[in-house]
């Protein structure tokens, strides 16, 4: 057996939570391979609304998840999300499986994180504020601690860390209030001890031994490529590889494992915090796309900043992950416009591309747009193809075309029975 990869393609928010739990009943079993709880993953079914930040969306549906190596993990937030879900009649113990090598976000990482970002003033990259970065750094630099550790000689391990963090805040000018750390402290410890009563595993094991036993796994990966620490719109991405590949190092998978990889994108863009965005729209198109499609942070309630779709870095996208399959999603937002607009080439200083650049600073960069019709019809109610109208299907042919990979499901609205199969 081989894993399938699913991932979102553009900067995140593409609504990977929902088509993880549509695909769910197919698989044996669902890994998260990187992030932490910045990402929120929504679901919706029989009326209710789920949003998930660092377990699996399979916890539904599924037996078996895991919470892979790659993944970055605050025990405050992990508590929170998990006893949410025990509340809702999810027995989680039973089937969430949590990795020993998962590094873990400390009380001072969020410190960090916010002293960072004051200090860099206006060049600030716009992060959630949650300790990702700074812990991703700490895990490079071999200071890191993981989940296994808190079994072993934790104590030290954590006192030693704790040092580490207080003395670059003091580097920094923003030493913080004792009490106020010893507060964080405290519930950050006794979320420690929650953690201990879940199954912390050899993650890299029990990925390959469900796939020696013919079991299928799906993995499942948070925010999007163009976030990719390696091949995202840096210096404005997170701290992990969003990527395939990133399955394959946050999993302990072999590259040769990898079977389809689904890749998720809006029928336009959207992004969050600072950083550029080609086909940004600062006018009331752009609003009214906001408005229409909730565009507001499941996490953070941020504004998403919207525009039209970018099939530059959609293309990037889909050769950086090998995508095998296409999945279009909030296709429902664009139903009343009377024409549609996608981005097919960049204008960089009078030189016209179709391959995505070095640098994509928004000011150097002009979009160059091919019209269509809108369709001009609800689709939210559909529930099959052959009810789609034909200026919606012209829209799916255009971009199969460009993109060179078929789009296999679409999606009409945020509820798991609004996704059609193509």
């Amino acid at each position: 057996m081989k894993v399938d990869v699913l991932l979102g393609l553009q900067w995140g928010d593409e609504g990977k939570g929902k088509v993880v739990d549509v695909l769910t009943p197919r698989y044996d079993a669902v890994a998260r391979f990187q992030g932490g709880p910045n990402a929120g993953h929504t679901l919706e079914f029989d009326g209710k609304k789920y949003v998930l930040r660092s377990i699996p969306s399979g916890v539904f549906q599924n037996d078996t998840n895991l919470i892979g190596n790659g993944v970055v993990i605050d025990p405050v937030l992990f508590r929170e999300e998990a006893e949410a879900l025990c509340k809702s009649g999810l027995d989680l113990k039973k089937t969430l499986k949590i990795s020993k090598k998962a590094h873990l976000i400390l009380p001072t990482h969020r410190l960090l994180d916010a002293a960072s970002e004051r200090a860099k003033g206006d060049a600030k990259i716009g992060t959630t504020g949650k300790g990702i970065g700074p812990t991703y750094t700490d895990k490079t630099s071999r200071n890191g601690l993981r989940v296994g550790d808190i079994f072993d000689n934790f104590d030290e391990k954590y006192a030693a860390a704790r040092q580490r963090h207080l003395d670059r805040l003091e580097a920094l000018g923003s030493t913080p209030d004792e009490y106020e750390l010893i507060d964080l402290e405290g519930h950050w410890l006794d979320a420690i001890q929650y953690i201990k009563e879940y199954d912390i595993v050899d993650g890299e094991f029990l990925v390959n031994d469900l796939l020696r036993e013919g079991k299928s796994v799906l993995c499942e990966g948070a925010q999007g490529t163009m976030l990719d620490v390696d091949f995202g719109s840096y210096p404005f991405v997170t701290s992990s590889n969003t990527i395939c590949a990133g399955a394959c190092t946050g999993l302990g998978i072999a590259p040769n494992k990898i079977g389809d990889v689904f890749g998720i994108f809006k029928a336009y863009c959207t992004r969050v915090g600072s950083g550029p965005f080609p086909t940004e729209l600062f006018d009331e198109t752009g609003k009214l796309i906001r408005n229409l499609g909730h565009e507001y942070g499941a996490v953070t309630g941020r504004e998403r900043r919207c525009g039209w779709i970018d099939l530059v870095a959609l293309k990037y996208a889909i050769m950086i992950n090998g995508v095998t399959k296409l999945i279009m999603m909030k296709s429902d937002v664009l139903d009343g416009f009377d024409t549609i607009k996608a981005c097919v080439a960049y204008d960089i200083d009078g030189k016209v591309t179709d391959r995505f650049p070095y640098s994509i600073d928004s000011d150097l960069i002009k979009p160059v747009y091919k019209e269509l019709p809108g369709w001009k019809t609800p689709m939210s109610a559909m529930t099959a193809e052959a009810q789609f109208p034909k200026e919606f299907n012209d829209y799916i042919a255009f971009l199969e075309k460009e993109l060179a990979t078929p789009i296999a499901i679409v999606s009409v609205g945020p509820d798991r029975t609004q996704t059609i199969e193509r």
